[in-house]
């Protein structure tokens, strides 16, 4: 008899695996992929543009404004972490706030 180690991660895989063929009805064929949205995450190509359609910016969760001292905060932000990684190049001060703006 053998015995095979199988890591916590491995399971949890191969159950997502099993389970998605049992749900579906359909034989294996190949590896499981992860399903991928639908929607496409626009970008933008200035802050002009951007600020068109989020009139504060966009920026990730747990993002921040970096001022300087005495001034207030942006924090009207639109939060999207897939919105920022699409805009992030417009970020220029990298406080993980594209095109701030109060």
């Amino acid at each position: 008899m053998t015995v095979v180690y199988v890591s916590p991660m491995r399971k949890m895989l191969i159950s997502l695996a099993v389970g998605a063929v049992v749900a579906t009805g359909v034989g294996f064929s190949g590896p499981v992929r992860a399903a991928t949205s639908a929607r496409k995450i626009p970008t933008y190509k200035n802050c002009t543009a951007l600020n068109k359609a989020h009139k504060h910016g966009i920026g990730r969760r747990g993002a921040r404004d970096k001022t300087a001292s005495g001034t207030k905060r942006v924090t009207t932000f639109l939060v999207s972490d897939q919105g920022y990684r699409a805009s992030s190049r417009l970020d220029r001060d990298r406080d993980g706030i594209a095109c701030e703006k109060r």
